[in-house]
């Protein structure tokens, strides 16, 4: 019999009223990888498994192009007007500058009211639904590293000769403020964000009464452990949650990699999709944790998302799939404790190739 997630391990999302079981479907194959009819068998699976949480954006199916973009959520709208929409717990997120994605809202330029409004309406519509129970910015406005960047760069502040000029936190947390009053939302969160991002989203939250981020949706797996150096402190003092995304590392974690380079799966299909997870130590840390697992008689996936999942800053793990039988295993995984030995092991390793996916 598949496991299914128990409603006493559902956990309330930082400080919201927002109870999400541990595990997250994360949807971003939906529209590339598989078809609407293949997307309905995981939700309906998902659902029918103890999971209510649903994560989407408004820029997938990844890789973003510009004749698939928002085909994710049109599906999942699909799907979701047959469903009882206060079971679910429906996070979405807002594309916003820096990246070359010109086809999303002719930019996106800011971060402002306007295109917050836009990106939101656009979002209800293909969603079919009246509110967004988490809404999200999917990366920061700001010059900060992100997807496989992993350091500050402050020549990223000059645009020639004059200063980048970006909407501050405070104006976007005031514009999102307005969409919170309006019923379309009710909390809001971060992705992709550094830790001085934040805590000025919170100090300015509470010092201005505009609405606090509920959570942080970052990418965290065994390879890939760069926020635990102060970042987790964050969630811990200010009860902020925190969303995993990636725990297998986009698919590295599975092994799959190490046996053919040519195997099907996002790293391959997508080339260039994946800098985060090609630099040199990649490989060795990902061998290392492949033999451990093995000792302890476990498959690579398993000890991987267990590791994630058993965090205690983690509240829910976003797990995305292209077939069921991936599901299955991926929420099978969450009935596994790791024992002290095995995760002394994993840190072993863990400072002999430290954060080789940064």
């Amino acid at each position: 019999m598949s496991y299914y997630i128990e409603k006493q391990d559902y956990r309330n999302l930082g400080q919201s009223n927002l109870l999400i079981s541990p595990i997250t479907l994360g949807t971003m194959t939906f529209g590339e990888q598989n078809t609407e009819a293949e997307a309905f068998l995981q939700l309906d699976w998902a659902i029918s498994h103890g999971i209510n949480f649903i994560d989407t954006a408004e820029m997938y199916p990844v890789p973003p192009k510009e004749n698939t973009f928002t085909a994710t959520e049109i599906i999942i709208g699909n799907w979701l007007k047959k469903q009882k929409r206060d079971d679910i717990v429906l996070a979405t997120k807002a594309a916003g500058p820096r990246r070359s994605l010109h086809w999303i809202r002719n930019g996106p330029k800011a971060f402002d009211e306007q295109n917050f409004r836009a990106a939101l309406e656009g979002s209800l519509k293909r969603l079919q639904t009246d509110y967004i129970d988490l809404y999200q910015l999917h990366w920061p406005e700001r010059n900060v590293p992100m997807f496989g960047q992993y350091k500050f760069d402050p020549s990223g502040e000059m645009e020639g000769s004059k200063l980048k000029e970006w909407v501050s936190i405070n104006e976007q947390l005031e514009a999102l403020a307005k969409l919170v009053q309006e019923g379309k939302i009710k909390y809001i969160g971060i992705s992709n964000e550094q830790s001085w991002g934040v805590m000025e989203f919170i100090r300015i939250a509470r010092e201005k009464n505009l609405p606090l981020i509920a959570s942080v949706q970052n990418c965290y797996n065994l390879i890939n452990r760069g926020l635990e150096f102060g970042m987790t402190e964050i969630f811990y003092r200010e009860k902020i949650g925190f969303l995993a995304y990636s725990p297998l590392a986009f698919g590295h974690l599975t092994g799959k990699y190490l046996k053919n380079i040519d195997e099907k799966g996002r790293v391959t299909l997508f080339k260039g999709f994946a800098q985060r997870y090609d630099k040199p130590n990649v490989f060795p840390a990902v061998r290392a944790y492949e033999a451990l697992a093995l000792k302890h008689d476990m498959t690579l996936t398993e000890m991987a998302l267990a590791f994630v999942y058993h965090q205690w800053f983690v509240t829910s793990t976003i797990i995305g799939a292209t077939s069921v039988d991936q599901l299955k295993e991926n929420i099978e995984a969450f009935k596994r404790r790791l024992p002290q030995e095995l995760l002394d092991d994993i840190e072993r390793i863990h400072l002999t190739h430290m954060n080789p996916a940064p």
